[in-house]
């Protein structure tokens, strides 16, 4: 969520395949594990990989595979729902965004990442409160949701809770150690919040 991490979210959506790249994909046998079960396992090796990337270039290499996954979803109707919130979003319709992911929520209550647009639209709304509500949706569904733990901490510190602030911020590290801005807000908070080592 946010403006630390949207740049991963936005660029899954620009980037589909040229049609002439695209090729029909055979039916999978019955016999397969369910795709719930493979989108856990995948996102489980996926955040793995994210905390032993070597570099911020593997990282974030991951950390766009992570938030490819976040934005699947089995539902067109949805998909559809969530590109035309992300144009309204990019052309500062934040009402009309809203109402979109309103949609798109009551349709897939399951999204995870409609959930965190929505979030990220009433931050950028200043509408804090609906924003926090939004992004306990978010976690209590993905708790590795480092774009809305690193979100919920902005919030926080903008609220002026800096103690809780730097424990969303901590969580998002802890789970993508290399989100930028992310270590100078956990080194500033930290010496509000703890003090300095002597």
């Amino acid at each position: 969520m946010m403006a630390i991490v949207p740049a991963a979210s936005a660029q899954q959506d620009d980037l589909p395949d040229p049609p002439q790249k695209q090729k029909k994909l055979p039916e999978a046998p019955s016999k397969l594990p369910k795709v719930p079960a493979d989108r856990i396992r995948g996102l489980d090796f996926l955040f793995g990989a994210l905390k032993a990337a070597p570099d911020d270039a593997s990282a974030k290499a991951v950390e766009a595979r992570i938030w490819a996954i976040w934005l699947q979803t089995p539902s067109d109707t949805a998909a559809l729902l969530m590109s035309r919130a992300k144009a309204a979003i990019d052309a500062r319709q934040m009402d009309v965004a809203v109402k979109l992911l309103d949609a798109t929520i009551k349709l897939r209550p399951d999204f995870v990442e409609a959930w965190n647009r929505r979030a990220t639209v009433y931050y950028l709304q200043n509408d804090y409160g609906r924003s926090l509500a939004d992004i306990q949706q978010v976690l209590a569904r993905e708790p590795r949701h480092f774009g809305a733990l690193a979100g919920l901490g902005m919030i926080m510190q903008e609220l002026g809770d800096d103690k809780h602030a730097l424990d969303a911020f901590r969580k998002a590290l802890a789970v993508n150690p290399h989100l930028e801005k992310v270590p100078d807000l956990v080194k500033t908070l930290s010496e509000k919040v703890e003090g300095r080592d002597i």
